[in-house]
């Protein structure tokens, strides 16, 4: 209450000064931004976090509160159920928001809505569906609602001073600032909300297991929950991929993902697929959607239709496949493409005496029990004082039990109303409020049976009052009480769990690669940036492979159609695709256009690339200043299957050569620069380096402005004469280049223009 009175303090404070502002008599003020900020957007911030979005430890935000709170002083705790509208204008009294809002909040607590493990409000009519985004909910005058019977549990002892009341926002109604839930209420059910600069996503568990986790959690702070409570419970059942070591991190730190997948069955007679639980954090219209999409794009050629045949009888999602489709196969293709499998993202983020925390399920218990404890203290404390309240009057009661004659004259002889009360305390020495029990006493009750019957509790008054002061003096039995509470909860209103946990590792993932045929191609790579995809047969069939007119074929390699193909460019990027990802070509195709295809830049180009399955044996790249860097082929391997890696060789230098080595080979290499002079040398001279970004050492030491050209292998020289161009140490001048050493030409990689 103190927060809500600085904010309300501080937004007196603006309209003043807003209000002095506005005078046309003063000067405008600079006030510094931070000022502003904390003037104008922390009031806000700080009344949406702790007056709106995030619950509290009894497992509500306010506006659910209030509304239940409104429903249980209506009486649809017991009663009949009474139009939503009904509900709906009272809470207004509570909470001073639209129509729609307040309803909004109803309609997710409701059993027809399908939102919650355990509903608050048992509801007839259209209530929409949690797990649609298009099935609308009817408006407020045509739905009835109560409370569900499980509320008794959450207003139990609310009238016994359990929990602090407070004035409503125009001070004309009291309302509880908590309720008084006797189970955990805020992990039973899923609650989420977003704040400023703060979210919270809490997920449901069960209600058996929460009780019994909490139990087991006060005889030994450090039981292992997991083993009661293994993992959540979702209202739209499905199943849950588990870990347990996810599962724990959830537990300890209130933060993790939990990993959702729908529930299925295969009708094979009619080669049906019939989804029947989905993900809580999707929606059927979602994956309808998605499926549609994959089949739209040729992803998924095994489908000939979907259709949403939810009814009356709950959720279902039917898919019509092809025939001879394998339904496993093509399930486990839907898992990974659709939101048929999604995630949960867990923020346990609730208030606490209201600051918010985030916490893990074990602090959450931790913290509802030490709230418990104060809920059950003011309850007995209130039962202590009526109680002794009763025993009181009993004991005033008693006295007149002496000589009821004495009473009845005192009465009687006495002139004055309003000396009786005073009268009776002198005649029998008791007390003001003894004396007014007294004379309350109807004529036909002073009777000997009368008096007698009322004090004969005086005894059990006695024992309950030791009683109840002996266990507020032991917190064990406090603890007890909880215990026994908690175990009646999980009994009456306990369910079995929902959702199914399955262990992760025993479930079959989706592998794109499996799916499709490997087989050798051939591929060539042009100047222009088209690469063409031959399977062996189309080679044979002819030779005359059709190109540009100013076009040419510069690299030719042989692949499998899974191979992993690394496409450099001349911006230093390189480009990653599976080479089944292109299409087969026919030799009068010019092939896929690696601009499109990569989405390269308008000026980038493509000027090397490199198939390999495995990762495995090194690349070379000589640079024009002179150097060449050798590095791991494995550096390019990523585990995210990213498909542009930026900055994937140096840009210090124009890359003029690339080559790639072997594992385990050592080849010698030819080298030429510019000005016709050439070296021959081991590659393992080059040190190899871990970093696909190195600049390199130098290989040949620049004269008069010589640059590397060119780097190849021995054999691919044409070179009659390796002797005599060979080399011990780098960096190297050179031998210039004899007229009869070559037996061809070779073209370096400078001549691409």
């Amino acid at each position: 209450m103190a927060r809500k009175k600085d904010i309300k303090d501080n937004s007196n404070s603006l309209k003043a000064r807003l209000t002095d502002d506005s005078k046309p008599d003063m000067p405008a003020v600079d006030q510094p931004i931070t000022e502003m900020l904390e003037i104008n957007y922390m009031p806000y911030a700080m009344s949406v976090i702790v007056s709106r979005a995030i619950p509290e430890i009894d497992g509500f935000k306010p506006s659910h509160r209030k509304l239940l709170y409104t429903m249980y002083k209506m009486g649809l705790l017991n009663g009949n159920r009474t139009k939503s509208a009904n509900v709906v204008g009272q809470t207004m009294k509570l909470n001073p928001h639209g129509d729609m809002a307040i309803y909004e909040t109803m309609v997710r607590m409701t059993r027809g809505n399908a939102a919650l493990l355990h509903p608050y409000v048992d509801s007839k009519g259209n209530f929409g569906k949690q797990y649609s985004r298009d099935m609308a909910f009817a408006a407020p005058r045509y739905t009835e609602v109560k409370l569900e019977k499980i509320c008794e549990e959450l207003f139990a002892g609310i009238d016994k001073n359990a929990v602090d009341m407070v004035d409503n926002y125009d001070g004309t109604l009291k309302e509880p600032v908590l309720l008084p839930a006797t189970f955990p209420s805020l992990l039973v059910n899923s609650n989420q909300g977003i704040a400023v600069g703060m979210a919270s996503n809490i997920s449901s568990f069960n209600l058996r297991e929460v009780c019994e986790a909490t139990i087991a959690y006060l005889k030994d702070k450090n039981t292992d929950l997991l083993e009661i409570m293994p993992a959540p419970d979702f209202s739209g059942g499905g199943q849950i991929l588990y870990n347990r070591e996810q599962m724990q991190e959830i537990y300890e730190t209130g933060k993790g993902s939990i990993t959702l997948r729908s529930k299925y069955k295969v009708d094979a007679k009619n080669n049906l697929i019939e989804i029947t639980e989905i993900p809580y954090s999707t929606s059927s219209e979602a994956i309808i959607d998605g499926i549609a999409d994959l089949v739209k794009s040729g992803k998924v050629k095994e489908i000939n239709d979907v259709r949403d045949e939810t009814d009356l009888d709950g959720l279902k999602i039917t898919i019509d496949c092809k025939r001879g489709t394998n339904h496993e196969e093509l399930m486990k293709k839907l898992f990974r493409f659709t939101k048929l499998q999604d995630t949960f993202s867990c923020n346990f983020n609730l208030l606490i005496n209201g600051s918010p925390r985030v916490m893990g399920v074990r602090a959450i218990i931790d913290e509802w029990l030490n709230w418990r404890r104060q809920c059950v203290s003011r309850e007995l404390a209130f039962d202590l004082d009526k109680k002794k309240a009763k025993l009181h009057l009993l004991e005033g009661l008693e006295k007149i039990l002496l000589d009821i004659d004495k009473a009845i004259a005192i009465i009687r002889n006495t002139e004055l109303e309003e000396d009786v009360v005073p009268n009776l305390m002198r005649g029998f020495d008791i007390d003001k409020i003894q004396a007014e029990y007294v004379a309350e006493i109807k004529l036909r009750n002073i009777n000997k049976q009368y008096i007698l019957n009322r004090t004969a509790d005086k005894e059990n008054l006695e024992k309950d009052i030791a009683e109840i002061e002996d266990i507020l003096g032991k917190p064990n039995r406090i603890n007890t009480l909880i215990s026994k509470k908690l175990k009646e909860v999980a009994d009456k209103y306990g369910k079995e769990r929902k959702t199914e946990i399955i262990m992760a590792e025993h479930v079959e993932v989706y592998v794109p690669d499996l799916a499709i045929p490997d087989y050798q191609v051939h591929l060539m790579l042009t100047r222009h940036g088209y690469l063409k995809k031959f399977t062996p047969n189309a080679l044979k069939k002819s030779d005359d492979i059709k190109i540009k007119d100013d076009d040419e074929i510069f690299l030719s390699v042989d692949a499998m159609n899974k191979s992993d193909i690394l496409f450099f460019s001349d911006k230093c990027n390189v480009y990653k695709s599976k080479t089944y990802e292109f299409q087969d070509n026919k030799v009068t195709d010019f092939g896929s256009f690696l601009t499109n295809e990569l989405g390269l830049d308008d000026d980038e180009k493509i000027i090397w690339m490199l198939v390999t399955t495995d990762y495995k044996g090194k690349i070379m790249i000589g640079f024009k200043n002179g150097k060449a860097a050798l590095f791991p082929v494995e550096a390019y391997e990523t585990k995210q299957n990213r498909k542009k890696l930026v900055n994937a060789f140096s840009d210090k230098a124009e890359a003029v050569s690339f080559l790639f080595i072997p594992e385990g080979e050592d080849p010698d290499l030819f080298a030429r620069s510019d000005k016709d002079k050439a070296v021959v040398f081991k590659s393992s001279m080059v040190p190899l380096k871990t970093t696909r970004s190195t600049q390199g050492v130098q290989l040949l030491i620049s004269k008069k402005g010589s640059c590397l050209s060119e780097i190849m292998t021995l054999a691919e020289s044409g070179l009659r004469d390796p002797e005599y161009y060979r080399i011990r140490n780098i960096p190297a001048i050179g031998y210039y280049i004899k007229s009869d050493s070559f037996e061809n030409k070779q073209i370096g990689i400078e001549d691409l223009g």
